[in-house]
């Protein structure tokens, strides 16, 4: 089908626009213009912001979208403003996220709430997300005036849309690089100080969660449904880490420091109430989704993270030595 995407430069984005072109779908690509991806160019590109997409009207109306896949919608009048474009039939897909629910802002106030796994009848939020949650969560920074997805699954669920909510994501072109906890210290060659890490946080491999917005887009008869995308089995937080660093063949010192010495980026290895583990059984029932093989998976992600560094300079290991220097012997 033709398949209007919005964003889809980036990481997640970038991805499901090869899966749907893989698969033989073809792709008007909207965005700002701000983010060119090279493998990208043999395909139209709509240079516009979201909210002014009503000026190219005849471009919309010349390509004629049967479906769309909204990868960048953060609010309600975000949504609004491309729904009002689309014509009756057109399927549609919104990118929404596992912090709708009421666990993940329990994590954040650092409360405990829900049962777990984490599925799509559980509760929700009832208030906004803090604009910047407890360093625990990487990669994780919000700006209340700016983010809400309840309101973009509200939003297309009301016309018949379907809403995805997606876990922490890694792969590679991950530029929140939720790896790099550990593979900063493995390219040094330094031990990583730890907390408990018993922290259960579902996550999912970018090509995994692109073949699942492909197949909620090919879909019929999940108008107006939701659908969680995660692994099937999650590792605490440490065996995480531990995977990681077997993944870049490295030998790695773990070394357990007491929780308040622990540096900013592995706060995530903490004592924590709440988990986000997350159940996406309905996913792989319904859309008949599977995943890759997890230790595969992880191989390439971090393969590719090693062969293409930040171009940041490090922030370098003072925090690490005073954590190291205050260990339980």
């Amino acid at each position: 089908m033709r398949v209007l995407v919005l964003g889809g430069t980036r990481f997640i984005g970038r991805a499901i626009v090869h899966e749907l072109l893989a698969h033989g779908h073809e792709v008007l690509l909207v965005h700002r213009g701000d983010h060119e991806d090279p493998s990208l160019t043999t395909i139209p590109h709509l240079h516009c912001n979201r909210r002014e997409l009503a000026r190219e009207r005849s471009v919309l109306d010349a390509y004629a979208p049967e479906g769309v896949v909204d990868t960048c919608a953060m609010t309600g009048p975000d949504a609004e403003a491309v729904l009002a474009l689309l014509a009756t039939g057109v399927r549609r897909v919104a990118l929404s996220s596992v912090d709708v629910y009421r666990a993940f802002g329990s994590v954040v106030e650092e409360t405990e709430t829900d049962l777990v796994p984490i599925d799509e009848d559980s509760p929700l939020r009832e208030k906004a997300l803090p604009p910047r949650p407890v360093a625990s969560l990487r990669g994780w920074d919000y700006d209340p005036g700016a983010y809400e997805k309840l309101q973009v699954e509200a939003a297309y669920r009301r016309v018949g849309g379907v809403a995805l909510r997606l876990p922490a994501v890694f792969g590679e072109h991950d530029y929140q690089r939720r790896e790099e906890p550990v593979l900063r210290r493995v390219r040094h060659g330094r031990p990583v100080p730890v907390g408990p890490g018993t922290f259960l946080w579902s996550m999912g491999y970018v090509g995994d969660i692109a073949q699942g917005v492909r197949l909620a887009l090919e879909a019929t008869g999940v108008e107006g449904e939701v659908f969680n995308l995660c692994e099937r089995r999650t590792p605490t937080v440490l065996q995480r880490f531990r995977r990681i660093a077997e993944a870049a063949g490295a030998r790695v010192e773990f070394v357990p420091v007491p929780e308040g010495q622990l540096p900013d980026d592995l706060q995530v290895t903490r004592s924590m109430a709440q988990h986000v583990l997350v159940d996406a059984s309905k996913a792989r029932r319904v859309l008949r989704w599977r995943e890759s093989d997890p230790d595969e998976a992880l191989r390439r992600s971090v393969c590719w993270h090693l062969a293409h560094p930040p171009e940041e300079p490090d922030p370098g290991f003072e925090a690490d030595d005073r954590a190291l220097a205050a260990r339980a012997w």
